[in-house]
């Protein structure tokens, strides 16, 4: 019960607000801009008392609405400052700042993030779950830690299952940047740590596994290996009704994951399915470039369409990936759980039957459903793709995201707003030769975007920049009040229909440190 409270607290704090702004806007005589517009006082343009009074009564009511509007674009914020040296190395990451905003109530992204203590480097991930939030939530606790079990070295394994054999409390493997609002699935925290023991000792049953795997196998091993547990844990027996149930629950929704490992060595970016990670890199004029270090697995990725095409029977191949969905009904191409589009549909049947006939299965998001053209199964996997990137002076943060902020943002402007946010410099390019022959109404439009980019940030958290910017710019790149004030004041029901949830986190690289390395 607790973990539910948790769950819709964040929801309940939004909805609270978006209804005082929808209040605050209800009673207004015209919009609380209106007294920016023209007067309507004397010929002399005073304002007549009682229009003085409704002037100062829409000022109030603006300050009133921007107060509400930051309360819940803040709400999720984070923002945690990291040691340039803790005892066992220097640190590439100066700092990381984060922040949600849920559509759906409950939010279904989750974020997480984690220094490595049994081995080197830092680990972020942001996660979009879909058909509820159970896999992200389940994803978002156990997948750094299977990375990081992965990497330690041999006698830090042995440590551990000592640890285990004797009933000793065991040595930390990750030092976690909890927000206040996260929570674990505690009724499943046995049953985690049991199959995370498997996965090391297999690691030990390895005659390879000496000093530990690099970050990239230990990336794609990790990913693997946890979609595998997701899955077997939905089949077998387990010691209750509850944790049954969550396995279930957990097999049959669905995430997607961007993770990245910074170390001194670079950056390796493991992704599974439409979030995406994006380095911001500063030119030497001063400019901001996007450089990607993640491919996007949905339609529009070409070449994701052609191999899930070539896993299946050419007679399928109108079928595969129809109206830009999997089988017409899943967008991201690559994810964890869903098993719905992985095991047979026998398997499937059989252990939604298995569940006890008082669970009400609308209640876990469970249902009897077969996509369409379901005939050579699996149609979805886990597999990660990796990309490296080796640290230079010039590469400043890494942008990590969920969809919701790129259905909004593409990724150079993300770069360029955070860009411009952290030096405070907003660079304005010469004006052309063809923007020299604008017509009077074309250079009032031109004048208007470069006065918008120019405008001071409000947020002095990245994230919370980003999101505000995603929600409420307008046609000329300005940030628009009232359409931020509209887009957050969106009923429940409503609300996923205009946008999704949107998980940004935003990593500050130690520049200094990477030239001193470079060089």
């Amino acid at each position: 019960a607790s973990n539910s409270l948790t769950l819709y607290y964040g929801a309940q704090f939004q909805n609270a607000h978006a209804a005082a702004i929808c209040c605050s806007q209800s009673h207004l005589p015209h919009c609380c801009f209106s007294s920016w517009g023209p007067s309507n006082g004397d010929e002399s343009g005073n304002l007549s008392k009682s229009q003085r009074h409704l002037s100062t009564h829409q000022d109030l009511d603006f300050q009133q609405r921007r107060v509400q509007i930051n309360s819940i674009l803040r709400s999720n914020e984070q923002s945690v400052s990291v040691p340039e040296f803790d005892g066992r190395g220097l640190s590439v990451v100066r700092k990381f700042e984060s922040n949600q905003l849920p559509a759906n109530t409950p939010n279904e992204d989750r974020r997480s993030a984690a220094t490595c203590l049994q081995s080197k480097g830092m680990l972020f991930g942001v996660f979009d779950g879909h058909g509820g939030w159970a896999c992200a939530q389940a994803v978002s606790e156990r997948l750094l830690y299977y990375i990081a079990v992965a990497m330690m070295q041999r006698h830090s394994l042995e440590e551990l299952e000592k640890c285990m054999e004797h009933s000793r409390p065991i040595p930390p493997i990750l030092q976690w940047y909890k927000h206040h609002t996260d929570f674990n699935y505690r009724e499943s925290a046995s049953l985690y740590i049991d199959n995370l023991r498997v996965f090391w000792q297999e690691l030990l049953d390895s005659d390879e596994h000496e000093s530990g795997i690099s970050p990239q196998d230990a990336l794609d091993y990790a990913f693997k290996r946890l979609d595998a547990d997701i899955s077997l844990e939905a089949q077998v027996p387990l010691s209750n009704d509850l944790m049954r149930s969550t396995a279930i629950q957990v097999a049959f929704a669905g995430c997607t994951a961007c993770v990245a490992h910074v170390g001194m060595d670079g950056i390796h970016v493991a992704n599974t399915g439409d979030c995406r990670a994006v380095l911001g890199v500063q030119n030497e004029d001063g400019s901001w470039s996007a450089l990607p270090l993640s491919q996007d697995h949905n339609s529009q990725n070409q070449a994701e369409v052609e191999r899930i095409k070539a896993q299946h029977p050419p007679s399928e191949s109108d079928t595969v990936v129809t109206d830009d969905r999997l089988l017409g009904v899943l967008m991201p191409l690559r994810a964890f759980g869903d098993v719905r589009f992985k095991w047979s549909h026998e398997l499937q049947q059989s252990i939604l039957a298995s569940l006890e006939s008082g669970v009400d299965l609308d209640s876990l998001n469970l249902y009897q459903y077969t996509p369409p053209n379901y005939l050579t199964p699996p149609y979805l996997d886990v597999s990660p793709e990796i990309t490296y990137h080796k640290l230079r002076p010039q590469d400043r943060f890494l942008i990590l995201g969920t969809d919701g902020l790129w259905d909004e943002l593409g990724s150079e402007e993300a770069v360029r707003l955070i860009g411009e946010h952290l030096s405070g410099i907003h660079l304005q390019a010469p004006v052309s030769q063809s923007e020299r022959k604008l017509k009077l109404g074309q250079m009032h439009e031109l004048l208007l975007k470069r006065q918008a980019r120019a405008s001071p940030a409000l947020d002095t958290n990245a994230a919370t920049h980003l999101i505000r910017h995603a929600l409420g710019t307008g046609d000329y790149g300005e940030l628009s009040q009232e359409r931020l004030a509209s887009m957050l004041a969106l009923p429940e029901d409503l609300a996923r229909m205009y946008r999704d949830d949107i998980t940004v986190t935003v990593v500050y690289l130690n520049y200094d440190l990477a030239r001193s390395h470079h060089n």
